[in-house]
């Protein structure tokens, strides 16, 4: 999946920005507080945005 649908995706259920690292960016969940790492790939594995949105306790792409 493309990152740029991902990022959608997470915004879409109140997830946010928290920081930029040098390789990951880092999201979180507005209601559960819970973090985790997006990488900056272009293309992202799909088993990769499942374990995201499983992370952050939204449902999947």
């Amino acid at each position: 999946m493309k990152r740029r649908q991902l990022i959608r995706h997470l915004k879409q259920h109140r997830c946010y920005l928290v920081r930029e690292g040098s390789k990951h960016s880092w999201w979180g969940n507005m209601d559960t507080k819970d973090r985790t790492a997006v990488p900056r790939h272009t293309e992202i594995n799909n088993q990769l945005a499942k374990k995201i949105c499983k992370d952050l306790g939204i449902p999947n792409p």
